[in-house]
């Protein structure tokens, strides 16, 4: 018989570092972003007030859910009352204090300010217990040529608060964007290094994909040669589609071009553990009447049920309202199948037929497990 190949076990230890191919835990259905200068203690409580001020207002029951979200009259109770628990009790799951593009370019001193400032409510939030599961900042992209800037408000953002709090509270993340060069993530690993040597404590980020020119450089072993830094990767839908040169219009989540990026996010990281997130839509309600407030959640669930059939569970919500439509369609998305899979799942561990004619592969029930317990996960 011929021997094993020389190398086998080598390859084999590498195969289990760079897919470890882990059980779905926890993740956040979505980043909600805040600009710097607008964020304080206050924040996520002023979001989940106004979220359900709109829901009171707008779904008064479980027959505007089903009319509005086309929600099956038979879930349309539990998804009300489920949203009524969420936003009254973790309205923000992950939360994201932006001081790119949502902040814009300030003179030095104003953004050193505003770190200060988020420092302190970062701070006021931990002590209260209100900081979300998930939090931290959006830093400049080196792509603006000035990653001093960048490098800066990171510092003083994680030292404020390992000086505030005493340590670095458990979920934090930094957003890095506009990744156009595969080097500025090696460069920003390394600026995160130094940091963990400083600060005592270990740093992770997320990318955001908003480039064509980012998606050659995405593949299985690129958090690995980041010493395993890379959380997640995020889709940015506006800076990709205007680089792709689409009119204004079709600047949107559920555009074939978004789907194509998506897909290659999907390939280049499944297995590896890197999460993946989509982006956002760019609008609220034009008033606070009941039409064009329907209407913007109308809108909003079609592109967050889109996105959760392609496969992306998490998304970001940049107003109020998309809370509800967000939990909503998230909500009624998990329920709709959660019964039909736990049953094939019994079955095929029971060894009997499921019925309807259904014959489930191996590969299938470790899916149908899978979305069973993102289905937990992301239920209150």
């Amino acid at each position: 018989m011929p021997r094993v190949p020389d190398g086998f076990a080598g390859t084999y230890r590498l195969q289990q570092a760079r897919y470890p191919e882990a059980r779905p835990g926890w993740q956040p259905v979505h980043t909600v972003y805040v600009p710097a200068d607008r964020f304080s203690a206050r924040t996520v409580a002023e979001w989940g007030g106004r979220a359900l001020s709109l829901l009171k207002a707008h779904l008064a029951g479980p027959d505007e859910v089903a009319e509005v979200f086309g929600v099956p009259s038979g879930l349309a109770a539990v998804v009300h009352e489920m949203l009524l628990r969420k936003l009254s009790t973790e309205p923000v799951e992950d939360l994201r204090v932006d001081f790119e593009d949502g902040y814009g370019v300030r003179p030095g001193s104003v953004e050193d300010g505003h770190v200060t400032q988020a420092v302190e409510a970062v701070a006021a939030m931990h002590a209260a217990g209100a900081l979300p599961r998930r939090w931290g900042p959006r830093v400049k992209s080196f792509a603006d040529g000035d990653p001093e800037r960048s490098i800066r408000t990171l510092h003083g953002f994680v030292s404020g608060v390992v000086g505030r709090v005493g340590e670095l509270p458990g979920g934090f993340t930094v957003t890095f964007p506009k990744v156009l060069m595969e080097a500025y993530l090696g460069q920003f690993a390394g600026v995160l290094e130094e940091l963990e040597a400083e600060l005592g404590v270990r740093l992770r980020f997320e990318m955001q994909v908003e480039a064509p020119q980012t998606l050659p450089f995405l593949r299985g072993e690129l958090n690995e040669s980041l010493g395993g830094r890379l959380a997640a990767a995020h889709f940015g839908v506006f800076d990709y589609t205007a680089a792709l040169g689409l009119p204004p219009h079709e600047q949107r989540l559920d555009h074939p071009a978004c789907d194509h990026a998506r897909h290659v996010m999907q390939t280049a990281f499944a297995g590896t553990g890197v999460e993946l997130s989509d982006g956002s839509l760019a609008a609220s309600p034009a008033s606070d009447r009941a039409g064009d407030v329907h209407g913007l959640w109308r809108r909003h669930a079609e592109l967050v049920r889109h996105s959760l059939r392609h496969g992306f569970y998490q998304g970001w919500d940049m107003h109020p309202s998309h809370l509800v439509s967000r939990f909503a369609t998230v909500y009624a998305f998990h329920l709709a199948r959660y019964d039909s899979y736990r049953e094939r799942v019994l079955a095929w561990e029971e060894r009997r037929s499921a019925g309807g004619g259904v014959m489930d592969e191996p590969a299938t029930i470790r899916t149908l497990a899978a979305a069973l317990r993102r289905a937990d996960a992301a239920l209150p």
